[in-house]
């Protein structure tokens, strides 16, 4: 027994110094430990600043995005309201354009129509001053003359109708101020107020437009 107390002795002995060496270099190895956790903190404590640093550089940027988006939808709303008027306008000028020409067609002759008129008012008294008891086969000179006038009468009113030139003849029509012109007013039996009477000179329409007003004679109440 003696001989195995000496013999753990002996193994233990050279393992003493070992132990005492690590007793003494232990406070050395926890504050290096120390060290290292608290420069793990910082370091964490810093990546999480810089993270939030991140988090709010990021929404003031999307903010002024945001901001700047508001302006360029707005500017594009004015310009397409600007775009929208810019080509209702334009359609409006092209419809008044298409419509003077269209009026210009229809009523540029209105000028060379009132002056056949006048041609057309001499052969109508030319036909009316004939006497009608005189046109017989004894007068055949008369009664050529008669028909030619007649024939050609009837020819330029065809003429007139083909362009739109149409008579106003309002005999016992109701008077009307854009189609009629009254050179009087006289009672007339029978005949109710406000009706034509009379007609001195025969009218004319131009595509529904009056190109001269009848002259008439109005009946008035007695």
């Amino acid at each position: 027994m003696a001989a195995v107390a000496q013999c753990v002795r002996g193994a233990l002995r050279p393992r003493l110094p070992l132990l005492s060496v690590a007793l003494r270099t232990s406070p050395r190895l926890l504050c290096a430990a120390t060290q290292q956790k608290n420069t793990g903190q910082n370091l964490e404590e810093d990546q999480s600043q810089s993270q939030n640093e991140q988090k709010v550089e990021p929404s003031s940027a999307e903010k002024l995005l945001a901001e700047e988006k508001a302006k360029l939808e707005e500017q594009l709303r004015e310009v397409t309201e600007k775009y929208k008027r810019a080509l209702a306008d334009a359609e409006n000028v092209r419809q008044r354009s298409q419509k003077l020409v269209e009026e210009a067609k229809l009523y540029g002759i209105q000028s060379f129509c009132k002056d056949l008129l006048e041609v057309a008012d001499i052969l109508e008294k030319a036909t009316e001053s004939v006497p009608k008891e005189e046109i017989k086969e004894e007068n055949p000179h008369l009664k050529s003359l008669y028909e030619g006038l007649v024939m050609t009468e009837t020819q330029i009113q065809k003429v007139f109708k083909k362009h739109g030139l149409l008579r106003l003849n309002p005999v016992g029509a109701k008077f009307d101020p854009y189609e009629h012109e009254a050179l009087f007013h006289t009672p007339v039996e029978g005949q109710e107020p406000g009706t034509i009477a009379l007609v001195s000179k025969i009218g004319y329409k131009l595509h529904g437009r009056t190109l001269r007003p009848a002259l008439v004679g109005v009946v008035k109440e007695a």
